[in-house]
């Protein structure tokens, strides 16, 4: 049970006590009804006055799900952060070695905004690196752009290795060149001043996060300035969709 469905469910059972008191103290919808009702039921109206007691001071199902909910969310922890030593030890036979704080593992989810209603956007729930260095940048791409925007275009895995673009695609005229042979989605769908700002993350790896449904409704990613060659394993991705199969069945609450 999520918690919205919890919190739902004690004031449904507080409100239908509630009305069920209330009624009968002013005998709505009749008189009539509630003796024929109470006749040898008298024990109802301690039931619904000790149910609406409880209820309204309890909340038992959301202090359940609270404590169910802490529970998940330390699993889910455990689990974020044994995926990214995985993926660390991994990147650690790149040569030279990556900086500290270069790798980063992100969960996206597809949210609708107020310029976005009906597609939405992926929005960056939470980034784990060894570092706060360096900075992550705002980004909430829309569908097809960027490597995560075709993860969901494209509803599959998606890598990519951006050092060869970076090192021949110098100036704009050289990338609108590129753009125009090879077309857009060989740069990620991203225009000039998008992919300069982007492109020192070179290796780019994607999987996406589905429903019960099996919808796209998000996606992991893990990036780094460099090392493509090694990360591009399957033994990444295969730690990135497990990660994602798991935060898709607890729909996003413990990210």
């Amino acid at each position: 049970m999520s918690r919205k469905a919890a919190k739902i469910a004690d004031k449904a059972i507080l409100l239908s006590a509630t009305l069920f008191l209330a009624g009968k103290a002013y005998n709505v919808p009749a008189k009539a009804f509630w003796d024929g009702l109470l006749n040898d039921r008298s024990y109802l109206l301690l039931v619904a006055l000790v149910t609406a007691g409880v209820f309204g001071a309890f909340a038992p199902f959301e202090s359940w799900q609270r404590r169910a909910f802490v529970d998940r969310n330390v699993m889910m922890r455990r689990r974020v952060l044994s995926t990214f030593g995985r993926l660390l030890e991994i990147s650690a036979k790149i040569d030279p070695p990556l900086d500290t704080g270069d790798l980063a593992l992100h969960v996206w989810r597809k949210t609708r905004t107020l310029r976005h209603p009906i597609r939405g956007v992926l929005k960056r729930l939470s980034s784990y690196r060894m570092s706060s260095f360096p900075a992550t940048r705002s980004f909430a791409p829309v569908r097809g752009i960027g490597a995560v925007g075709l993860c969901w275009q494209h509803d599959r895995e998606v890598t990519f290795d951006v050092a060869p673009l970076a090192a021949r695609l110098t100036d704009e005229a050289k990338f609108d060149d590129h753009v125009a042979r090879f077309g857009a989605e060989s740069v990620m769908n991203l225009g000039w001043e998008a992919f300069q700002a982007l492109k020192h993350r070179t290796a780019l790896f994607v999987t996406p996060i589905r429903s019960g449904r099996n919808k796209f409704v998000g996606c992991v990613s893990v990036d780094a300035g460099r090392g493509y060659e090694v990360l591009d394993r399957r033994e990444l991705l295969e730690e990135m969709t497990n990660l994602g199969m798991a935060i898709g069945r607890e729909d996003f609450e413990c990210t």
